[in-house]
């Protein structure tokens, strides 16, 4: 199982950063913002804008705050400004790492990220040089006891989707990017709420880590993924499920 899924599967046994709730507000707001300065703040004419405010109202997200930042991204009301920066580097053993962030501060993130890559056997990269190793795919995960494979793998091919894996607790499926809202529709109209859906980078090939390094990558992609700017963390590792036990323990 490589990074993506493998770290999907972690982050759902740990409790991740996003389910402290503060932070996933924090990041919604940021999100928010980015997508109504880059598209509009009418969520009829800007997809992206939409996803976002479906999934602030589903994390319980108070109107109020996804009324401001959208006014904020928009210009009507002042705030702080965010940039979207992708960063690329390596990880212990070489993995490559792909971290998006949404950033009032340029120089503070990739100080503090170089920080935490150094801390865990990392370091940070060039543009591009890791990014051709991954594909922007869309991602949907949906716990298993929401669905028989059969059932979600037949309405998820038909809607155009490209695969669908067994990752442990769920089923993963894969589609083009340009097929991704079809087959989370097609997902949906089953009655079938996803446990996540989001454009990712999937990795072409993944590089084993054991030992030391798989519990250096562990705890590096922790770090990352609770960093305040951080928005998604993409690798292509791969380490044995003891591994992922020891880290818990």
């Amino acid at each position: 199982m490589s990074g993506h899924s493998k770290w999907h599967t972690i982050k759902h046994k740990k409790g991740a950063a996003d389910a402290k709730r503060g932070k996933l507000f924090t990041r919604l707001i940021k999100e928010l913002t980015v997508a109504a300065r880059n598209g509009g703040g009418d969520p009829d004419m800007n997809p992206r804008l939409r996803t976002i405010i479906a999934d602030a109202r589903a994390a319980n997200m108070p109107a109020d705050n996804i009324k401001r930042a959208i006014r904020r991204g928009t210009g009507e009301e002042d705030g702080v400004i965010y940039d979207e920066v992708t960063y690329e580097g390596y990880g212990p053993g070489g993995v490559a790492i792909i971290i998006e962030t949404l950033t009032d501060n340029r120089n503070r993130t990739v100080g503090e990220l170089r920080h935490v890559l150094t801390k865990w056997g990392g370091n940070l990269g060039e543009a591009n040089s890791v990014a051709w190793m991954f594909e922007k795919k869309g991602v949907i995960n949906v716990a298993k006891e929401k669905s028989t494979e059969e059932t979600l793998m037949n309405a998820a091919l038909e809607a155009g989707a490209d695969d669908m894996n067994d990752i442990g607790g769920a089923w993963e499926i894969t589609a083009a990017v340009e097929n991704h809202q079809t087959v989370l529709d097609a997902v949906k109209a089953l009655s079938i709420e996803p446990d996540s859906a989001q454009i990712s980078m999937v990795p072409k090939n993944s590089i084993k880590l054991e030992g030391k390094q798989a519990q250096q990558i562990l705890k590096l992609m922790e770090a990352l993924e609770d960093h305040d700017d951080t928005k998604n963390v993409w690798s292509n590792f791969d380490v044995d499920e003891q591994e992922i036990e020891a880290s818990l323990a």
